[in-house]
């Protein structure tokens, strides 16, 4: 039997899923204590809820809602969930999500977040054993000048790959943090819409070259 606790949290839930124009799913597996404190500060003091609890409760309340479409978020719900609300859009979600996230070394047994791509280049090693331990996660190198230099730029980890012991320690010997400590914005409902983190991604500096770019184009052109 559902208790009355759990029933006023599951109907707090669907208020706030009907008040808010913006619904979306975050993911808060391996985030620290700390920081998801700081993180909930943060986004109180811009307005956003964040509001966490067991799976089903999430599950529950999303299916009692009468949002259009709002069945394609609860599906994307995963790890740790939570749910977090803004009248804000998005994109201004995302990137303030994003921009509060900071970098850390990798721990075997951690999903990758993204490729893990090894930079050719110089290293700070000199020859010895070394060499066999970035060979057996696929690291090529030669000597120069006394020192080891990778060959090439090296994929070692795709996306949704599983981080093993070897190569944690080869990234940590690197320098290399490839995590990103922070909440991990899933996907975000809107008028009917569900948006992947990924497809709300932008490139600021790249956003700002394109408008220089067109800006120039259309002076070339009136002229």
């Amino acid at each position: 039997m559902v208790s009355q606790q759990k029933k006023q949290l599951v109907q707090q839930l669907v208020q706030d899923i009907e008040q808010y124009p913006i619904v979306g799913v975050v993911n808060l597996q391996n985030l620290p204590a700390q920081q998801l404190q700081n993180m909930r500060a943060m986004l109180k003091g811009k307005g956003i809820k964040l509001s966490m609890t067991r799976k089903k409760l999430l599950q529950l309340a999303m299916g009692q809602s009468k949002k259009e479409h709002l069945q394609k978020l609860t599906e994307k719900i995963k790890g740790m969930p939570a749910l977090i609300f803004t009248k804000d859009n998005p994109f201004a979600l995302n990137t303030l999500i994003e921009k509060n996230k900071s970098e850390a070394p990798a721990k075997a047994g951690q999903t990758s977040p993204k490729e893990i791509v090894v930079k050719a280049g110089p290293t700070n090693f000199a020859p010895g054993p070394i060499i066999s331990e970035l060979a057996a996660v696929g690291i090529k190198t030669k000597v120069n000048a006394g020192k080891l230099e990778i060959i090439q730029d090296t994929t070692v980890a795709k996306e949704g790959d599983i981080i093993s012991p070897k190569l944690a320690e080869t990234l940590k010997r690197l320098d290399i943090k490839p995590m990103e400590v922070g909440l991990n914005l899933v996907a975000v409902w809107e008028e009917g819409l569900v948006f992947d983190a990924k497809q709300l991604h932008i490139d600021e500096k790249e956003y700002a070259q394109n408008i220089a770019q067109a800006a120039s184009w259309a002076l070339n052109l009136a002229v």
